[in-house]
């Protein structure tokens, strides 16, 4: 079996390869940049990189008739809110008119293929209270304009499924983390600046945002596995909520971290690194996606943040 992966060369995506390579199969991806993709290195010749970027339409078009693929995990999106923020028409334009091309090439070369888009728990936004834990039926209500591509993409995949028959599954994964995320993620932040601060690169000083927010985090290759699950045992059409369902605060996360941590370390608050309507709590239902696919995560967090402090050792020392 043959399967490619859109942002092969990212944080999910590198560990989604991981995953396809371990069950045996083809493995293609996406690269819109030449390299080098460090995420991927490890893999060496099992996987094979095409050049193409989702938001040129023709260029989808020629990749999908080469590839041919018999399953498309469609992860390549920009994904970080800020910059959704500075940059709102890139983002919809790349998320949504990425989609479509991936969609509308699937369409033409591949129809009988089984096509992953990776939605995301941003899509349900403001959640009130009472709608806690989120699953599947919870109102969207996007707060940002990452958010409204997010909804977009899960809309546009519902669509051409209920009128073109294409066997599309959706997921809405929450937060997660691990090895290979950038530190423009809180946890990776923290483990780089602590791994850092243990070199001597900086001082032992650490600033912090909101940290009694809680969030489901899952370790990203749990969510590498759900996703594999999701196009073999999923339902085309259906949509499913992927996280812990356990909502921790980052100030858990910190504090597990700087036990971790070879030096001590002060945190001070900076208040410039607080979101404004900023949830207190948002917390994930998987059960219909567990009772469909047998998936649990199952990696404890304790490890994914040693995992991850570890990895961003090795990144200070190398560039050292």
């Amino acid at each position: 079996m043959r399967v490619l992966i859109t942002g092969i060369t990212g944080f999910a995506g590198s560990h989604l390869a991981d995953v396809c390579v371990a069950q045996g199969v083809e493995v293609w991806g996406l690269a819109h940049t030449p390299g080098p993709h460090p995420h991927l290195a490890h893999l060496g010749e099992s996987i094979q990189l095409y050049a193409a970027n989702i938001t040129n339409e023709v260029g989808m078009n020629t990749a999908l008739a080469d590839i041919a693929p018999d399953w498309i995990f469609h992860l390549a999106a920009q994904a970080h809110v800020p910059t959704a923020w500075s940059n709102p028409a890139e983002t919809l334009a790349t998320n949504i008119l990425g989609q479509l091309n991936v969609i509308l090439a699937m369409q033409e070369h591949v129809p009988a293929a089984r096509l992953l888009v990776v939605s995301s728990s941003h899509v349900y936004g403001m959640v009130e209270e009472h709608d806690q834990p989120v699953n599947e039926s919870t109102p969207l209500r996007p707060a940002d304009p990452y958010a409204v591509s997010k909804v977009a993409q899960d809309m546009l995949a519902l669509q051409y499924w209920q009128s073109h028959g294409l066997p599309i599954v959706r997921v809405r994964p929450f937060n997660h983390i691990g090895p290979r995320q950038a530190p423009d993620y809180v946890v990776a932040r923290f483990a780089r600046e602590i791994a850092q601060m243990e070199t001597g690169l900086v001082a032992p000083t650490l600033k912090v945002g909101n940290m009694t927010a809680k969030r489901d985090f899952c370790d990203v290759r749990d969510v590498a596995r759900a996703y594999w699950l999701a196009l073999e045992k999923g339902t085309p059409g259906a949509v499913y909520t992927i996280g812990s369902g356990t909502a921790r605060s980052i100030d858990e996360m910190l504090q597990i971290l700087l036990r971790l941590a070879r030096v001590n370390i002060e945190v001070e608050t900076d208040p410039a690194l607080f979101r404004p309507g900023d949830l207190p709590v948002l917390q994930s239902d998987p059960r219909a996606f567990e009772e469909q696919t047998g998936w649990r995560a199952a990696i404890p967090l304790e490890q994914t943040l040693e995992d991850t402090l570890n990895y961003w050792r090795d990144q200070v020392r190398a560039a050292s």
